[in-house]
């Protein structure tokens, strides 16, 4: 069965980016995958507004055509995700958490009703059976430290639509040894399994 690649870059540097690199290096392990490409940095999504806001918390079948407009971005960004089955993120990390271009992302895609739900449980994730793999590069910012305000929220906000497999590939503290760093996250990328 062909895998799907969801293959997002959030970097704005669209040269000499050590995300975009490792993003390229783990889905070329995948040759015979169906890749849905998303740059961030060449196309940037929106920040969210008032009138997306209003058309989001008005019932689907009550929403007017301007309103349906305000979230086609959106569900066009939803509906990548739901169709990989693999999502390779880029997670540059700026001032200790992800880039903008990525929180608007996820601020587009976090959407209650349509990829997580409240219950009396408590919030369930409706995205289930993805693997997700995070590619983040830091300058000084240890991954998993006290101070990685990157990829724990990724984790988190990953989990909480239901995204659990997440594996993390790291070339961080890159200002202190940055050949280290690179041969870690090199190594990282050989260990990953060529199975979905």
């Amino acid at each position: 069965m062909t895998n799907t690649i969801l293959h997002l870059d959030a970097s704005p540097r669209l040269s000499d980016s050590v995300t975009r690199d490792l993003t390229s290096k783990i889905v070329s392990r995948w040759p015979e995958a169906q890749v849905i490409r998303r740059d961030l940095a060449k196309t940037p999504v929106p920040q969210l507004t008032d009138a997306w806001i209003a058309a989001n918390f008005t019932p689907a079948d009550q929403r007017s055509p301007e309103q349906a407009a305000e979230l086609a971005l959106s569900d066009a960004l939803i509906n990548e995700v739901t169709q990989a089955d693999t999502l390779v993120i880029g997670l540059p990390v700026y001032n200790f958490a992800p880039p903008a271009a990525l929180k608007a992302w996820i601020d587009h895609v976090a959407r209650a009703g349509v990829t997580f739900r409240y219950t009396e449980n408590g919030p369930e994730g409706l995205i289930h059976g993805k693997r997700v793999i995070l590619a983040m590069a830091s300058g000084g910012t240890g991954a998993g430290s006290e101070i990685d305000f990157a990829s724990t929220y990724m984790r988190h906000i990953l989990g909480f639509v239901g995204m659990t497999d997440v594996t993390l590939v790291a070339a961080d503290q890159m200002a202190l040894d940055a050949e280290t760093s690179l041969a870690k996250a090199s190594g990282q990328i050989e260990e990953l399994t060529l199975a979905a």
